[in-house]
């Protein structure tokens, strides 16, 4: 029997969950588990009741700019921002959660998830994972891992 570990199966549902992203640039999710189970889940795209990204709903996304800049232009929230604030939306509490993230979070996207209180982060893919986020993140004691496919 070919039985996932747990960081497997929880980062390959983030996976599918990805596919929902409607980021015109980039598909990104993010779960949050707390005692294997997931709590909550969340993809990158344009906040709820405006057009999607792939519609033009963000500006910066239909433009030209470079990855990685422009990003005070963009409307579209992180996957790690909307897997809290739709927890939130629904009175789910998150405190104690671990994050699985199909990408590393940002700086922004760290100081949220410290303080809604997760504990550890647990991410795939590294993208402008700078030394200030992950300095921030083991500074307020979030455990912080990159997941390797076959190694978990």
């Amino acid at each position: 029997m070919n039985r996932p570990d747990w960081d497997t199966y929880f980062m390959d549902i983030a996976h599918v969950v990805a596919r929902r992203g409607n980021c015109s640039r980039r598909q990104v999710a993010a779960l949050l588990v707390k005692d294997r189970r997931i709590i909550s889940t969340g993809y990158n795209g344009t906040p709820r009741g405006v057009r999607n990204c792939f519609e033009g709903g963000c500006p910066r996304c239909a433009g030209e700019s470079p990855s990685g800049s422009g990003l005070g232009e963009c409307v579209c929230s992180h996957a790690e921002e909307n897997a809290v604030t739709q927890a939130a939306y629904h009175g789910i509490a998150v405190r104690g959660a671990t994050l699985y993230c199909t990408l590393s979070p940002c700086l922004l996207c760290a100081k949220m998830l410290i303080n809604a209180g997760i504990i550890e982060v647990v991410y795939e893919d590294e993208y402008h994972f700078e030394a200030q986020t992950r300095a921030l993140l083991a500074e307020a004691g979030v455990q912080c891992r990159r997941f390797v496919r076959g190694t978990a």
